[in-house]
């Protein structure tokens, strides 16, 4: 029986990564149903390259990191494919979210150009099922010539659709949580790269910023978004957010004073 992958609408399956060593088996083995993979890596130092290359079907492309959206924009340009599934190495497609893609993707009577995905956060080995991750989604699969990534953010970066968009109906499994100085050093890298566009846009920092922003970012995740509900593992997430606010800010202010001098 044919592969549902191999019809007529072709997949290409694309990747950026830097030292993405505990994840990369993972990632390549779960995509490895697309009919192109693509990886674009920043020159990691922990074997991550070593271990793409025993991946004979798999493309690798080294190349520095500026930004997300640069980086990202560079390997969507390298696919050769109709339909792009772009994943982070932390996510995992399940076998009901494969069947899904494939089905969206060789169906004829599918008009949407982009697709959502919603994503199931887990900490550690653990789902964190409240903390503003109950209604996280992204956009994962789409059509290349239908979509483009905007220029304007450096980090968090944003899909611009032509045309219309749909939400898959099972979920991508996200293990974004290793350990705490791993998804720490994840928000404060999330908060230097914010400090760079808010630099462009003449933001003066002051106490609004260094206190009551971060003291609203706690606030928004651990009662607004129900982050108690998750106990330890809510108030963690909630604090390591309010840690990104806080850094975005104090690298905002590095970077005027530099400016200066």
């Amino acid at each position: 029986m044919e592969h549902p992958a191999l019809g007529k609408n072709k997949i290409s399956a694309l990747l950026i990564t830097y030292n993405e060593i505990h994840n990369i088996d993972g990632v390549l083995n779960n995509i490895a149903f697309a009919d192109e993979v693509i990886v674009v890596d920043s020159y990691s130092t922990d074997g991550t390259v070593e271990r793409i290359r025993q991946y004979p079907n798999v493309k690798l492309i080294q190349r520095p990191f500026k930004n997300y959206t640069d980086q990202k924009a560079f390997t969507l340009d390298q696919a050769n494919n109709e339909w792009v599934l772009f994943l982070d190495a932390d996510e995992r497609v399940t076998e009901d979210l494969k069947m899904e893609i494939l089905t969206i993707t060789q169906s004829k009577d599918r008009s949407d150009a982009a697709y959502y995905f919603r994503r199931t956060f887990m900490f550690q080995d653990r789902v964190l099922r409240f903390s503003g991750w109950q209604w996280d989604k992204n956009y994962r699969l789409f059509k290349k010539d239908k979509v483009r990534f905007t220029q304007d953010r450096l980090v968090h970066e944003t899909l611009e659709v032509n045309g219309t968009s749909g939400i898959l109906k099972n979920k991508l499994i996200h293990y974004s949580y290793k350990d705490y100085e791993d998804y720490k050093g994840k928000m404060i890298k999330y908060g230097q790269l914010k400090a760079q566009e808010e630099l462009q846009k003449g933001y003066s920092p002051n106490i609004y910023h260094f206190v009551l922003k971060p003291t609203y970012r706690f606030v928004n995740h651990f009662i607004l978004k129900l982050g108690f509900l998750d106990g330890k593992k809510g108030l963690i997430i909630s604090y390591l957010n309010a840690l990104s606010a806080y850094w975005r800010y104090k690298e905002l202010k590095r970077l005027q004073n530099d400016l200066k001098d």
